[in-house]
């Protein structure tokens, strides 16, 4: 009975060293914004050694901010210990849709996800600080947002996905704040036609960057991500493209983000 005891004592050390990942939340500041911001850094167990670690950047939809995806889906804390992957959730601030506003100046979240943020991750953790070391994931505006700042700064991101990403905002003049980040769409309607990921397929190079990109087949943005899929086949452009039964919900998500650190890890492990 002393040795059973003893096993399941030893048993039960094991699963908590394996499951080891530390979650941190970060103070960044924004010189572009002139406010601190903060986000939810996941290290894995292994952050201790020597070695760097790639970093997969994990975007909230709109309504949400840093902590959403940690409070939500807290086993993404096992995705970074199972793939050995750093993962940062920045915050979006509700509904910036991650662009820098054109009407606001105190809006700027491309230039705090795309450079603020990594310039801050890489200065004060240890990760592989280059392109073929990152990439970028996020769910509905954040879909969108991890696409549209992929897209804008190649340098930066090596692989991007979306999960139910509403990667058309132009059928959605009155939603989600947008009008408030670029304008009425009636009024300057080549804005939202340029801040649109679906009609900006043509400034990706081929081959230039791994994405994936799914979306349940019963959710509202499912229609524009079949037809972002064919914009990436019309254009050449290599692209995992996955749906299955789902609406737009957490319980998609949750299933969803477990392919995506798939998707992910293969490539950080083949560049």
């Amino acid at each position: 009975m002393k040795n059973y005891f003893s096993i399941v004592i030893c048993l039960f050390l094991f699963v908590n060293v394996i499951q080891a990942a530390e979650v941190d939340t970060a103070s960044t500041y924004s010189k572009s914004m002139k406010k601190n911001i903060k986000a939810v850094v996941i290290k894995p167990d292994s952050y201790k050694t020597g070695k760097s670690f790639p970093v997969v950047y994990l975007l909230h939809g709109a309504g949400g901010n840093y902590a959403e995806w940690v409070k939500k889906v807290p086993g993404i804390k096992n995705l970074a210990d199972l793939y050995q992957f750093i993962i940062v959730c920045p915050d979006g601030n509700v509904t910036s849709w991650y662009f820098d506003s054109p009407v606001d100046p105190e809006w700027k979240y491309e230039t705090y996800v795309a450079k603020e943020l990594v310039t801050y991750v890489d200065e004060h953790y240890k990760t592989i600080a280059e392109k073929k070391g990152r990439a970028i994931t996020g769910l509905s505006m954040g879909g969108h947002g991890a696409l549209y700042l992929a897209i804008k700064h190649p340098d930066v991101y090596g692989a991007v996905g979306s999960m139910s990403g509403g990667v058309d905002i132009k059928p959605f003049p009155n939603g989600w704040n947008i009008s408030k980040r670029l304008g009425p769409e009636d009024e300057y309607p080549e804005r939202w036609k340029q801040n649109s990921v679906i009609d900006m397929i043509h400034k990706i190079k081929p081959g230039s960057l791994a994405i994936a990109i799914e979306c349940g087949t019963e959710d509202f943005f499912y229609k524009m991500n079949v037809r972002l899929h064919d914009e990436l086949l019309y254009n050449n452009i290599p692209h995992d493209f996955t749906t299955r039964p789902g609406v737009h919900n957490w319980d998609y998500w949750a299933n969803a983000i477990k392919f995506q650190s798939v998707f992910m890890n293969n490539y950080f492990n083949t560049k």
